[in-house]
């Protein structure tokens, strides 16, 4: 059958389109009444933010799972990749605080920015184990490849931070048309690298001990 049609539009500056719409949803609710007849449909880039939000619901847990085990396979052993996988809590507290901090909200832009921070920082944390391990097939003692694993492994770990960091710099300053995207996505990279870097360097090899599995040299 045929419907009548009345589309209302918006454009939206200086907030975020979920919390705008969920907030103009409830406004709605409260003060309007549809007639037996009529339906309300909030749709456009809205639709598509609930369309994207649907996937990454499914792609963030997958990509964890996919890092978790490609690392156990890596290692030969599930402690070295947990004890990797703890840079991934901290890289994303860093970059959540980073959002708060600036007054941005948590968009898909901002999880896309969560997935490529999450690369990063694994691949710092491979970086310091693997040596660090290396160290102890070698015969150094524990004790000793830890400290000199975070010394060795100390300038690179910092040049990789701070080489992405200054590379999502102008975006996270980015005041141009598409800033609303940019600015969310690199301050979580710029926030996350920070902690997951201090997490690196300090955190990892005072751990060390703890997942290395008891009376066997590195993690074999």
């Amino acid at each position: 059958h045929v419907q009548r049609r009345i589309v209302v539009e918006c454009n939206i500056r200086g907030r975020d389109l979920g919390g705008l719409v969920a907030e103009a949803q409830r406004a709605v609710a409260k003060a309007v009444t549809l007639p037996a007849g009529y339906e309300l449909t909030w749709g456009g880039q809205f639709e598509h933010l609930q369309e994207a939000a649907g996937r990454l619901a499914l792609v963030v847990p997958v990509t964890l799972l996919l890092i978790l085990g490609l690392l156990s396979v890596i290692f030969g052993n599930m402690r070295p990749a947990l004890l990797i996988f703890l840079n991934v809590p901290l890289a994303l507290s860093g970059g959540i605080l980073a959002l708060r901090l600036r007054g941005l909200p948590l968009s898909i832009s901002a999880v896309i920015g969560c997935i490529a921070l999450l690369g990063i920082a694994v691949l710092n944390a491979v970086v310091l184990v693997s040596h660090i391990r290396r160290l102890e097939t070698e015969g150094v003692p524990i004790d000793q490849a830890v400290v000199q694993g975070a010394m060795d492994r100390l300038r690179p770990v910092l040049m990789t931070a701070l080489v992405a960091s200054l590379g999502f710099l102008p975006m996270a300053l980015a005041t141009s048309m598409g800033a609303e995207v940019q600015r969310p996505l690199a301050t979580v990279v710029i926030g996350g690298l920070i902690t997951s870097t201090a997490l690196t360097l300090f955190v990892i090899p005072s751990l060390y001990r703890r997942f290395r599995q008891p009376g066997a040299t590195g993690y074999g």
